[in-house]
């Protein structure tokens, strides 16, 4: 049979299926028109098989048929309709026997598919699609052995019969993605590369949950488009005789020599490395079997080791390093075919770790190239395990030359990258952490500029929920990074390191955000070395400080009073008088923290902000938290007797009210403007008849349910 016939086959016992069944669901309606119609197509379609059957024998029989009994609608009543329930009983059998067969063949299939993925997870795959063709004999219309077999047609690389399978399958389901997955991939194959794209289109078109899927696919699609050009261009000029395309082919050839003495192969690699100027020499390399010279070359793969190595061997192994620079910049192909080179695979991570500085150095740029762009960086994540990296880089900070920066931008990067983080969690407390504690605690024998940005890094892998935790609750982290406060602040305005403060102040805040039990323990040291840096007359450190107070002061209620009793109010109002939204923010939350927890501050605030003029002009911020936290300050001071008189005349009901009511989004603002209303009005009545004069009274009714803890 033909697949053409095939095709016509499955297509012709679809509309049965679907004819059956609606003949089926009209016989048992309860309308009888419904039911009538359904009657004469039944016997319609019997009455054409029979005929059909009857052409086929070799005599010819009268089909002249007399219908005896009256149309439904030509009867009188429904009492004297001829009763058609025994043929509608007969006609339900037959379906439910070929409901019964079909579901015994769909278990079959499904059995048929299940010893089908078993080959096909050993790696036959041939046995796989006997199986898979056994169970579309039972089973025609089920997309998934379709689908399956065109998996199994992909590894044996017969992709022809991969598409086939797949345009199958969507004859089946016309939205069934892993269809339009794999006759991409097949697609692919057979260098299709428009099709295979469509393919991949199709499926965000159905599912638009699967981008990330369908950009990886294409991304995949243009590489090897691109890499099949590169090859062709690649390819004209050699055969053209191109000089330097002549070359790479020549040396090749030469270093494929064997036995011989180390500085021969380091020559001949620096003559290479000289000759792969653009992407022409870099694909010949490629294409002339140039990544397989350390393959069987004894000499080669020692030296490419990150053991103790003589002289000659030191060179040999900078030579390579510099050779995969040339070979791989800018070309995502040679990239992959290195990072997938089972030697280079397993000795590029551990060259990091040499005694030979210059090795060092030279690994370092090849693995930074790499880390430049998305599609390198998900090399690195997909082929190396990067656990250690996080601890292996940040050990650079305490060398003095240019392997300290390479290495931290070399974290830089890296840490854009989800999957590196996730990683990172992994040695974070037992190396990464007790490692850190030490840098931290050197900074003068370190590289300042390098640990400052290692301290940054440290401060972004925050932004992982699982590292922040760690860090939180790593007391000797906080006391390293509080050494650090010291190192870097003398009594004078300026800081020794003011770039390491900054960064270790942006640290701390960072990872502060988790509540532990390092930092209740040590919350007064931290509010300490805060309260110093406040005379900074740098502005960053200044605002980090303040920050770093209003996230450490909710921990402790004794450090609330040490800081107030050291004179905090009067500081944060020098600050918030001084401007600046974003140190205005954190000013203003420490502020609304020592009001809740202290009497004394609640005193300070309403002697030292006459009238709470300030706090009224807080109130009328555009940062809603600002607002929020001089209400909240506001409601506190009102329980300072004379505060609410000597709010008499000013405009502080107006402002409330607009904060409780519509203005502001946030609940909590127009909770804590409410409270303050109440207390406002319970404290002088003379600010309730303003409240009337402006319609509020439907604010402080619902401002009760708030004022009555207080």
């Amino acid at each position: 049979m033909s697949k053409r016939q095939e095709e016509q086959e499955l297509q012709k016992f679809l509309r049965d299926v679907d004819e059956i069944t609606n003949l089926i669901q009209g016989l048992n309606s309860t309308d009888l028109a419904v039911q009538e119609e359904a009657i004469a197509d039944t016997e319609k379609r019997l009455g054409s098989t029979k005929e059909k059957e009857e052409d086929e024998c070799t005599h010819r029989v009268d089909r002249t048929v007399i219908n005896t009994r009256p149309s439904v609608k030509d009867l009188p009543n429904q009492e004297g309709m001829t009763n058609p329930e025994p043929f509608m009983a007969a006609l339900e059998k037959d379906a439910k026997e070929r409901a019964k067969r079909r579901k015994q063949n769909e278990a079959l299939a499904n059995a048929l598919k299940e010893q089908g993925n078993d080959a096909f997870n050993r790696g036959d795959y041939s046995a796989a699609i006997q199986k898979y063709t056994e169970g579309l004999k039972k089973q025609k219309d089920m997309p998934v052995l379709y689908t399956n077999r065109a998996q199994a047609y992909i590894k044996l690389e017969e992709h022809e019969k991969a598409v086939l399978d797949c345009e199958w399958a969507l004859r089946c389901d016309e939205k069934y993605l892993k269809a339009f997955f794999h006759m991409g991939k097949a697609y692919l194959a057979l260098k299709h590369y428009g099709k295979s794209r469509e393919c991949y289109m199709k499926i965000l078109e159905n599912d638009p949950h699967k981008e990330k899927l369908c950009k990886d696919c294409m991304n995949e699609v243009d590489l090897e488009e691109k890499r099949q050009r590169e090859e062709e261009k690649a390819t004209e000029e050699f055969e053209s005789g191109r000089c330097k395309a002549v070359s790479v082919s020549q040396l090749l050839q030469k270093l494929s020599r064997p036995n011989e003495n180390a500085l021969f192969y380091a020559g001949g690699i620096q003559l290479l490395t000289g000759t792969v100027q653009d992407c022409t020499e870099q694909t010949l390399f490629r294409t002339n079997n140039g990544f397989s010279i350390i393959n069987d070359n004894e000499v080669i793969r020692r030296a490419f080791r990150p053991e103790m190595k003589s002289p000659a061997e030191e060179e040999l192994s900078l030579s390579l390093l510099l050779l995969w620079q040339a070979v791989c910049k800018g070309n995502e192909e040679n990239q992959r075919l290195l990072l997938t080179h089972p030697y280079v695979n397993s000795q590029l991570p551990a060259l990091l770790l040499s005694e030979v500085s210059e090795i060092q150095e030279q690994c370092l740029a090849l693995l930074s190239l790499y880390a430049q762009t998305e599609h390198g960086r998900s090399l690195l994540l997909r082929h190396l395990d990067l656990t250690k990296w996080l601890q292996t880089l940040m050990s650079f900070v305490s060398v003095f030359d240019s392997r300290a920066s390479r290495a931290m931008n070399l974290l830089t990067s890296l840490i854009v990258e989800e999957q590196f983080k996730i990683q990172c969690r992994i040695k974070l407390s037992t190396g990464v952490l007790p490692l850190f504690a030490q840098l931290l605690n050197s900074v003068k024998t370190v590289d300042q500029t390098a640990l400052a940005q290692c301290v940054s890094i440290m401060g972004d892998l925050c932004s992982d929920a699982v590292i922040r935790i760690q860090m939180a609750e790593s007391q000797d982290t906080w006391q390293a990074c509080l050494n650090l406060v010291d190192e870097c602040w003398s009594e004078g305005k300026v800081a020794r390191y003011p770039v390491c403060l900054q960064a270790v102040l942006g640290l701390m805040m960072n990872f502060s955000l988790e509540p532990s039990l390092a930092i209740q323990e040590l919350a007064e040291e931290i509010c300490r070395r805060c309260m110093r840096l406040l005379s900074s007359q740098d502005g960053i450190v200044v605002t980090r400080a303040v920050g770093l107070l209003s996230r450490i002061l909710p921990a402790s209620p004794v450090a609330v009073e040490e800081a107030v009793k050291q004179g905090l109010v009067k500081k944060m109002i020098r600050v918030l008088k001084a401007g600046g939204q974003i140190t205005s923010g954190y000013a203003m939350k420490t502020l609304a923290v020592c009001t809740k927890n202290s009497r004394q501050a609640q005193e300070e605030i309403a002697k030292l902000d006459k009238r709470c003029s300030l706090l009224l002009k807080l109130l009328c911020s555009q940062d809603e938290g600002v607002a929020g936290n001089a209400a909240f300050c506001l409601g506190k001071c009102l329980e300072v007797p004379g505060t609410a008189t000597d709010l008499l005349g000013t405009d502080v009901v107006r402002t409330l009210l607009k904060l409780a009511s519509r203005d502001a989004q946030k609940s909590s603002v127009q909770e804590n403007a409410a409270i303050a209303i109440g207390k406002l009005c319970a404290a002088d009545a003379r600010h309730t008849s303003r409240l009337r004069e402006l319609n509020g009274m439907a604010v402080l009714s619902s401002s009760v349910k708030y004022v009555q803890g207080f």
